[in-house]
């Protein structure tokens, strides 16, 4: 009996002569899915498998779906005679596009089977020289599949071996996602023996040195079940390769560690073999300390160079690592390709001003949702770029040796003991000083942002972008927004409270006060809503706290934006000048020390209205008024007039007088949100969430400690500071919820927009999912304005409640998870276009056709 390995991830081209059994052959050890006959594709695109007129299209077809295959990471057979070299050729191409193993599987039971199965069937007219043709075609050619590109060939040669056969599915050896670790990752040794076992002792591994049968070993015991992996280039340049090898293979052997092939064991495994190689970037180092080696460990050490993998693929697929890094393309995969990538990483052909090559930064164009590690570069510090790590931190050089801990992902760092070789290129930042990440956010890609998108939200699940709803965004966001470094957060859209039915009323609190109760609330907050402009805050202590965490420019130290994500102000010295007063008022509440934070991103409303809405009042909302008091006073004369003489007008009178008078309220209900603004003195800032600090997102803290960092901020004495007046409501007690709607009165009469109502908790889940965050209920001469100046006429209000906010609802609730899922991932220091993702989703689902009244 023949068992075939095949690689779980490969592609198998079968080849065999009509007739041959391959199709049998591939339905009894392959899935359906699995497989792609031509025949099939025949069918597919004539109706008649047997069309042989249509082969090119069919042909083209099966390509096109094992493409798509392959690109997914999934086995794919190929049942086609494949009896020429050329159409081979095809699919060893194909597989080294996508990285995959091409395995061939020759199928010949012999010409005279083919020729009597061929027979039996009436689809098969043809004689059998067709079949002693493509037989002995393939029999000439089969000796040369692997100078083809193959890299195993099967040969089954007669009818009772392929019955027999069994395939046996085995992962390639790079797969290990098995391996969950934990794992101690560490960068490149280049023979520093010393701190190498220095750094295992600091993570907790125990080395002990001794000798077996007359030889120097060592025995390195782990902690607690942890294995260490070494990214390669364990040798060259230092001081004691040998003593290195000895270290990483040992823990290989006894199943405690791996090792990645680096460029440097490549190269010493060339010259070990007898191949001629340039002895140069200090193999000849490794060439002098091993002359005097034991016997035994030279003996072992080629076998150990020539297992080393090009890379390893762990924790579920959680984790990769490789010596220079590795594409998301290439991530357990195998190919010439594959390997020289994670050898060597990628360069632009051009040498720099020390003679080096110019790496190409792949990192900064990585989108893998795998984990990177590599060395291979030596830098002065190891940062994370687009979720890669480079931990070749020099050591050899005179930096420091450093292990990644997985899944912890902290770094554990010793120093070098000397300056051991010295570097071609000094170790030293660029730019500045600016970390590796905020070079790569310099540019965003428009690509992770256009089309149709998916986002994964803690909250809400999935929340799905529709392209043309990203196209709208991408417009606004390119041409009018804040610089994107700065916008972690846009605010959420509210829904109103459940229209009222009392008379002459629109909203009122009842309504909200019973959406929450009859999900199950306990306990709201009422909270005083300002007629100004919503605003997102980022302040920084100082200068440098803000060129640290949003990559600021010199002199920022924060930024003010609006819902859309544009610039509150257009005059950066305002800016500066209002952040300069809540910087003080932050100092004097002492929240710096309180929150172990050096920036606060705080949502808050600025007022007055006119700030940012005196072109909209004076292009919109002057002018209606204008004209209406002028149409209706002159309308209401003329009626008077004929009135006066006798004419039956009075009703007509009576309505006229009325809209006038409705008319004349409109024209005066935004003179309490308007005032001059000549400076920040003029400026009046109500803040009521704390979003996100240093490490924290501050959604697990209910509405009263909020609001009680409000009016902490409210009583430092700053007058720029608003205090927003707020109450919590037990919904069980019906005279503090009618307590509460007096309140809202007053607050209305007195000229006030209205409240939101929230629940005490920041999140709340009921028996169908997340619940309304809030709801706003607005004020009888607020919604004036929006509705216009009769809206509350009986006729007007009829037509009103029947409003529609299901469709404002889903959008509030996908729009807060989406801000809740940004602050996570700024404030998990992930890549600037992940957090990017969700503050650009929240801007796109603006374009969504709701009622922008609402």
């Amino acid at each position: 009996m023949t068992t075939l390995e095949i690689p779980d991830f490969a592609l198998v081209v079968l080849i065999g002569a009509s007739g041959s059994g391959k199709s049998t052959f591939a339905a009894k050890h392959f899935a359906p899915t699995e497989v792609i006959s031509s025949d099939y594709c025949r069918a597919l695109v004539s109706d008649d498998e047997t069309d042989q007129s249509v082969s090119a299209d069919a042909f083209d077809l099966v390509k096109a779906i094992a493409e798509k295959r392959l690109k997914h990471r999934k086995l794919t057979v190929i049942d086609a005679t494949n009896v020429r070299m050329p159409d081979r050729r095809a699919w060893v191409e194909l597989a080294r596009r996508w990285h995959a193993l091409p395995i061939a599987v020759v199928v010949d039971p012999g010409i005279d089977v083919c020729v009597e199965r061929n027979r039996a069937r009436p689809d098969r007219p043809f004689g059998a020289n067709v079949v002693q043709r493509m037989v002995s075609e393939i029999r000439k050619g089969q000796g040369g599949l692997q100078r083809e590109g193959f890299r195993h060939v099967w040969k089954l040669t007669s009818a009772d071996q392929i019955d027999a056969a069994t395939v046996e599915r085995k992962p390639l050896w790079t797969d290990k996602r098995d391996d969950h670790g934990p794992f101690d990752i560490i960068g490149d040794v280049h023979g520093c023996a010393t701190e190498l076992e220095e750094l295992l002792t600091v993570l907790g591994y125990q080395v002990a040195w001794g000798e077996v049968l007359g030889e120097r070993s060592a025995t390195i015991t782990p902690p607690g079940g942890r294995k260490a992996i070494f990214l390669g280039d364990l040798v060259d340049r230092g001081p004691n390769s040998p003593d290195a090898l000895r270290i990483a293979m040992s823990m290989v052997a006894a199943g405690t560690g791996y090792c990645v092939q680096g460029n440097h064991e490549r190269k010493l495994g060339r010259w070990l073999g007898g191949r001629k190689v340039t002895i140069a970037h200090g193999l000849q180092q490794t060439i002098d300390q091993l002359d005097g080696v034991d016997r035994g460990f030279k003996a072992a050490l080629p076998a150990f160079l020539d297992d080393l993998r090009s890379h390893l693929w762990l924790d579920g697929g959680r984790l990769a690592v490789a010596h220079a890094g590795l594409k998301a393309e290439m991530i357990g995969r195998g190919s010439g390709a594959v390997r020289e990538f994670a050898l060597y990483g990628e360069t632009t052909g051009e040498i720099d001003e020390f003679g080096l090559p110019v790496r190409a930064d792949w990192a900064a164009s990585y989108r893998g949702e795998t984990a990177v590690i590599y060395g291979h570069t030596p830098m002065p510090e190891a940062q994370w770029v687009n979720n890669t790590l480079c931990i070749d931190t020099g050591c050899v050089f005179g930096g420091k040796l450093t292990a990644l801990r997985w899944p912890e992902k902290t770094l554990v760092e010793v120093p070098a003991q000397q300056v051991w070789c010295e570097p071609v290129r000094p170790l030293a930042p660029a730019d500045g000083g600016r970390s590796n990440q905020a070079l790569a956010d310099d540019l965003l890609d428009m690509e992770d942002v256009s089309g149709r998108r998916w986002i994964d939200t803690e909250f809400r699940g999935r929340v799905v972008v529709a392209e043309e709803n990203a196209s709208a965004a991408i417009e606004v966001m390119s041409r009018f927004a804040l610089a994107p470094k700065w916008l972690a957060y846009l605010p959420p859209t509210m829904s109103p409270s459940e229209t009222s039915a009392q008379v002459g009323w629109l909203e009122r609190p009842e309504e909200a006060f019973a959406h929450y109760r009859e999900r199950g609330v306990a306990s709201v907050v009422c909270q005083e809503k300002h007629m100004g402009s919503r605003a997102v805050i980022a302040l920084c202590r100082d200068p440098a706290a803000a060129q640290a965490r949003f990559d600021a420019s010199a002199g920022e130290t924060g930024a003010i934006w609006t819902r859309t994500g544009r610039a509150f102000f257009n005059d950066p010295a305002t800016t500066e000048g209002l952040l300069a007063r809540l910087r003080g008022a932050v100092d004097a509440a002492g929240l710096w020390d309180e929150l172990s934070t050096d920036w606060l991103l705080l949502d808050a409303e600025i007022m007055p209205w006119s700030a940012k809405a005196g072109a909209l009042i004076d292009a919109q909302y002057a002018p209606v008024a204008a004209s209406a008091k002028a149409g209706l006073s002159a309308a209401s004369d003329a009626l008077a007039r004929a009135a006066a003489q006798g004419a039956p007008v009075g009703d007509l009178l009576a309505r006229f007088q009325d809209r006038g008078a409705r008319a004349d309220l409109y024209a005066h209900a935004w003179e309490p949100y308007v005032w001059p603004v000549s400076g920040v003195d003029d400026l009046k800032v109500a803040p009521f969430h704390l979003l996100a600090s240093e490490g924290r997102v501050w959604f697990n803290r209910d509405h009263v400690w909020h609001m009680g960092l409000a009016d902490r901020l409210g009583a430092t004495g700053d007058a720029v500071i608003a205090p927003t007046r707020w109450r919590e409501v037990h919904l069980a007690d019906e005279a503090a919820c009618a307590d509460a709607a007096l309140w809202w009165e007053t607050l209305t009469a007195g000229g006030g927009e209205g409240m939101v109502v929230k629940p005490r908790d920041f999140v709340v889940r009921g028996k169908k999912g997340l619940i309304q965050p809030a709801l706003k209920v607005r004020g009888r001469e607020y919604l004036r304005i929006i509705y216009g100046p009769e809206y509350d006429a009986p006729e007007h209000l009829e037509r009103l409640r029947e409003r529609g906010l299901a469709g404002k609802r889903n959008l509030a609730l996908r729009e807060f998870a989406l801000g809740h899922e940004g602050l996570k991932r700024f404030v998990a220091r992930e890549p600037l276009r992940r957090v990017h993702e969700c503050v650009f989703a929240v801007l796109a689902l603006e374009s969504e056709p709701i009622d922008p009244r609402l």
